[in-house]
């Protein structure tokens, strides 16, 4: 059965929500209807509708401009191929020198920037998130502080944009994991989109569980952005998967959480560098002690 979705942005969640509400009397009927923030401080929040059938355009460019809001970007999603379909004309986000952006932005892209071509589809990870955007901050730190990365590994990688932006700042092989084969297909459509193909590999595994994690020894940077319980449950893998000296990078964070995983972390001989907090999370940059 083929989908149909209708996104649009705008500043302002009372707009945001009153312009739900209006969707829900549009003909045809949405069947779900979606309103989040976009969690990168910029105080643009997103309003998506989902359809089974080809929504009322018109009716849409109406509710767009009786609400003031751009016009929906209205996709066709087949479900033989609905990852590479779903696409949210979000604006571009720098973070530190990386550039996220989608196609649709390709011509704003900063001359002196390291750009990340990620399409907005069903996994986590555009930039736009708190979490996602202070993970590339942490990253280029300790890339512009000439820290080591000699063997990088990305875990719950979503779109891949945290692996990518490594592989842009070091020569080090990288490994992409995520426990959804969705946001693997996902990771692997993005990497060979930026032409990464050969430098990270994608696979389905859940925490450090995969021959492909494994065989590689022991890793220097290890990123994890996914959420506190399941950082709290890996926390003696990463351990024993990291060498001396390494860094991990979590988020996932709620900021009022920070120092419960600081200090869970600290069991495991990790000690903190730096945090920092976008909205209402916090990202973690971890050394891993000597001994």
């Amino acid at each position: 059965m083929t989908t149909f979705t209708a996104l649009t942005t705008m500043t302002g969640q009372d707009t945001a929500d009153a312009l739900a509400e209006a969707l829900e009397a549009l003909v045809p009927e949405p069947t779900g209807i979606g309103v989040f923030e976009v969690e990168d401080g910029s105080g643009l929040w997103e309003v998506g509708a989902y359809f089974t059938e080809n929504p009322d355009q018109a009716g849409l460019a109406v509710l767009a401009a009786m609400h003031g809001v751009k016009d929906f970007t209205v996709s066709e999603i087949p479900d033989q191929d609905w990852v590479a379909k779903v696409q949210r004309e979000l604006p571009p986000v720098p973070a530190g020198r990386f550039f996220v952006y989608g196609a649709h932005d390709a011509d704003k892209v900063p001359a002196d920037s390291i750009p990340l071509l990620i399409e907005a589809a069903m996994a986590f990870g555009t930039g736009h998130h708190g979490t996602t955007l202070g993970c590339l901050k942490a990253v280029d730190a300790l890339a512009v502080a000439g820290v080591p990365m000699t063997k990088v590994a990305d875990i719950g990688c979503g779109t891949a944009v945290l692996a990518m932006a490594a592989a842009h700042v070091t020569d080090a092989p990288i490994v992409a994991s995520d426990i959804d084969p969705v946001a693997v297909d996902v990771a692997v459509a993005n990497v060979a989109a930026n032409g990464l193909a050969d430098r990270v590999d994608c696979v389905v595994a859940a925490g450090f569980d995969a021959p492909a994690l494994k065989e590689r020894g022991l890793y220097d940077l290890v990123f994890a952005n996914i959420l506190k319980g399941p950082l709290i449950a890996i926390a003696n893998d990463m351990s024993q998967a990291m060498q001396p000296g390494g860094h991990a990078i979590l988020s996932g964070i709620l900021n009022e959480q920070a120092d419960d995983v600081v200090a869970h972390y600290a069991r495991y001989g990790f000690n903190e560098l730096a945090r920092d907090s976008i909205v209402d999370w916090t990202t973690l940059t971890l050394v891993k002690s000597a001994s």
